[in-house]
């Protein structure tokens, strides 16, 4: 049987999910540098963004974390929160 890690490894060699994976990557980091300057051009620290959205600052630095990693995809639902606490106003568009 293989580990977890195995099956990760096995499945990237695969030119599809890899040029997915990479997809998705690309798209959080836009995704995390445009919180970051929504953050920032609100003046905003973390745990100001956080009170703002009802919860604790780790919550927030993870959510940031988490984009920069890859690791979990915040909902739609948490970022209009996010971008609300900024100051701002999330616009979703399909194109």
């Amino acid at each position: 049987m293989k580990t977890h890690d195995q099956l990760i490894k096995a499945m990237m060699k695969r030119p599809g999910v890899k040029a997915e994976v990479d997809r998705i990557e690309r798209e959080e980091a836009v995704l995390l540098d445009t919180l970051l300057k929504a953050r920032h051009a609100a003046g905003l620290t973390q745990a100001e963004v956080a009170e703002r959205m009802g919860t604790l600052a780790p919550a927030v630095a993870r959510l940031e974390r988490s984009l920069a990693t890859g690791r979990h995809s915040p909902s739609i639902a948490t970022v209009r929160k996010y971008v609300k606490a900024c100051g701002k106003k999330l616009v979703l568009q399909v194109a």
